[in-house]
């Protein structure tokens, strides 16, 4: 089973995912399952219908008078679409109340489409029925390469599960992004943290998730450096560009900012990344302010698919903004794989 849990949840609702439709929730409210903190309990804490969840949780079914019992579902809009590497199914608190089995199914529409226009939808399966446990993460690999929006999880027959986690990697759509300045270094377009020196408190990635971090955990905050050099964390932009506008947010860093930072970039369709003498200076190292945004215009004069970003020495920052144009090559490269993936 590969280790699909390291990419971004493609449906948490900080990343803009949304709930958008249930067959039930009696007894717990299907937003809950996109939530992004872990789940959490509390015994004996009993509202008007019974014991409180963190989930999803729906009523007891009986069979119709046909004998069919059916099953419940929840539809997720994914607030990046992208393609979908792996699922997690999370029943942590629920143990006499799980679904003894689950499956998820995946579609792709376009626009905003209402839930008449998604039962219509070409639905794929990507995780089969499939026995669940209470109490558990289950996880399963997804091996369908294409780009979904909306995934529907299915809990056969009934009873409560705390989250859903849609792992995968998210793909822009290139009529949003050609021809415009766009922010060349964020998830929803595609961009990916390749490498890091320490991620000590949270994940490099998350300064390039949209929106603003409401807390520290929502950045990228490293451990406290203790020897000589910096911290750093290397992106693939989107797609190869031409970088003009740098943001540095350190918004919720208060005590633990860095002093500086620095931004060096590399064209790595003509040298490795391995070599230091190939990266070159956006912007040089620039003392920092704690919790509080910094905005820089670059020179923008040169093409490149990764920045490095450097903070001096340690510290974290809540989001980093890479504001600039696609090349045509970046723009084709977009085109290529969104057909690819149709």
């Amino acid at each position: 089973m590969s280790d699909f849990t390291s990419l971004p949840d493609l449906a948490v609702r900080s990343f803009g995912g949304s709930v958008i439709a249930a067959s039930d929730e009696s007894f717990e409210e299907k937003e809950n399952l996109i939530n992004p903190w872990r789940p959490a309990f509390q015994p004996e804490t009993f509202g008007a219908k019974g014991q409180e969840y963190d989930g999803w949780e729906t009523a007891r079914r009986r069979p119709d008078e046909n004998g069919e019992l059916g099953h419940d579902w929840a539809i997720v809009r994914l607030g990046l679409p992208g393609v979908i590497r792996g699922v997690v199914i999370d029943t942590a608190w629920f143990k006499g109340n799980y679904p003894p089995y689950a499956s998820v199914e995946a579609c792709a529409a376009g626009g905003f489409p209402s839930l008449a226009e998604l039962d219509a939808a070409d639905w794929v399966e990507i995780v089969p029925k499939s026995p669940i446990k209470g109490d558990a993460e289950h996880t399963f690999d997804v091996a369908v390469e294409r780009r979904f929006t909306h995934v529907r999880l299915n809990m056969i027959p009934d009873g409560g599960i705390a989250r859903l986690r849609v792992h995968g990697e998210p793909v822009a759509d290139p009529a949003l992004l050609t021809g415009l300045t766009v922010d060349l270094a964020a998830l929803e377009n595609g961009a990916r943290v390749t490498g890091c020196s320490n991620m000590f408190y949270s994940r490099p990635d998350n300064m390039l998730a949209p929106g603003l971090a409401r807390n520290q955990a929502e950045g990228w905050e490293t451990a406290r450096r203790r020897e000589p050099g910096n911290e750093w964390a290397i992106i693939r932009l989107a797609a190869p560009g031409v970088v003009e506008l740098a943001e540095i947010d350190l918004t919720n860093l208060k005590f633990n900012a860095p002093a500086a930072a620095s931004l060096f970039a590399i064209d790595a369709r003509s040298a490795s990344p391995d070599d230091e003498d190939a990266w070159f200076p956006i912007l040089e190292r620039t003392r920092l302010q704690p919790d509080g945004r910094h905005r820089y215009r670059l020179a923008g004069d040169r093409e490149a698919t990764h920045v490095r970003v450097d903070i001096h020495p340690c510290g974290g920052i809540a989001r980093l903004r890479l504001l600039g144009g696609l090349t045509p090559e970046g723009e084709a490269d977009l085109v290529r794989r969104w057909e690819s993936l149709a």
